[in-house]
């Protein structure tokens, strides 16, 4: 395959490729042999690397994807009469092809928001039924941070919320496929946005922070880990050969480079905001925290632009389009794609 049938562009930060230090960290322990399903020393080195950011007491299990993470973190919080307060945008809303409803049997609740973000408010009314047996019952928060907007929970909103979770006997589960992105943002360590602040279970990220694939739930609340290692064979999420994952996470938390990944990609996405902010026709239409753009668009610039560099229209109707960096995006891209958009604009 030629260089030219992998297409730069901004549609997703799972389009771009697997960081060269991640590549070769798989290379390095693919000798010999080691004990299948995670009992290998690569994976008791990466649990005790998670332990060192997120807590001496946590839980690691490393699962196949994200929707995979979501499904069997939840699970070990819900039952199926019980229910989960997202946003109307969550990936588990959204993104999930109804997995954590179907394989779960509970109810998600979504609560429309204007920036993606729930609110102890937002919590609170939607906090209703409790011990009707007519009625769901509301057992768990869950956020994204970063959110599938682009916009960042703050140290404190995300304190507030385990607050109010806690205060009506719920629990918080933290969607972190971006969770870098977040931290980097928000110029905090990873617990400083989790466990310090009262989370329960997070779903890390590492396919978009430059890893091949795999991602890990982590309990920050250790008495969720119980039956994980029955739930995670269930839904068809333990890797047989685990170092080769765990291999992955070892080299973002080993060093800084989850860090600088995360920084990169956040740079690039204000870089990018700078380049087209200006453009005849073109507005920003929310905060750039992370590593998303979100802007409108004259339409019929929008399939040219998305010829030279693919990117995903986030509503048609408003003709609202979602730009994503990632680790490996260069400020060439950046200003080679504002240069054509102020071209096409312009005309």
């Amino acid at each position: 395959m030629t260089s030219d049938q992998f297409q730069r562009g901004f549609a997703s930060d799972n389009y771009a490729g697997i960081h060269p230090e991640v590549l070769a960290a798989i290379a390095e322990v693919n000798h010999g042999h080691a004990q299948a399903y995670g009992d290998d020393p690569v994976t008791a080195r990466a649990v005790a690397l998670f332990r060192e950011h997120l807590g001496d007491h946590v839980e690691v299990f490393p699962v196949f994807n994200g929707t995979g993470a979501n499904v069997t973190g939840l699970q070990t919080m819900l039952r199926p009469w019980e229910a989960v307060i997202c946003t109307q945008t969550a990936h588990i809303h959204v993104d999930e092809c109804a997995a954590p409803e179907r394989l779960l049997g509970g109810k998600l609740i979504d609560v429309p928001t204007p920036d993606g973000k729930l609110t102890p408010e937002l919590v609170r009314a939607e906090y209703v039924g409790k011990g009707d047996p007519h009625h769901v019952q509301p057992t768990v928060v869950s956020i994204t941070q970063s959110t599938e907007l682009g916009t960042l929970y703050s140290v404190a909103e995300v304190r507030a919320l385990a607050e109010t979770a806690h205060e009506l006997d719920m629990y918080l589960h933290v969607d972190g496929a971006r969770i870098a992105n977040a931290a980097a943002s928000l110029q905090c360590a990873l617990r400083e946005t989790t466990t310090d602040v009262g989370a329960d279970v997070l779903s890390f990220g590492g396919t978009k922070n430059g890893m091949m694939a795999g991602e890990a739930v982590v309990f920050l609340n250790p008495e969720f880990a119980a039956n994980m290692h029955f739930i995670r064979k269930q839904h068809m999420q333990l890797a047989s050969k685990m170092r080769f994952f765990s291999a992955q996470f070892v080299a973002l938390l080993e060093g800084d480079l989850w860090l600088r990944n995360a920084q990169h990609a956040n740079a690039m996405a204000q870089q990018l905001a700078k380049a087209v902010v200006d453009a005849p026709g073109v507005t920003i239409t929310r905060k750039v925290q992370a590593n998303a753009v979100f802007a409108t668009l004259p339409p019929e610039i929008i399939p040219e632009l998305q010829a030279a560099y693919p990117f995903y229209i986030w509503n048609g109707a408003t003709n609202e389009v979602r730009w994503m960096c990632s680790w490996d995006t260069a400020a060439d891209d950046v200003e080679q794609f504002g240069k054509l958009l102020h071209t096409l604009a312009s005309r």
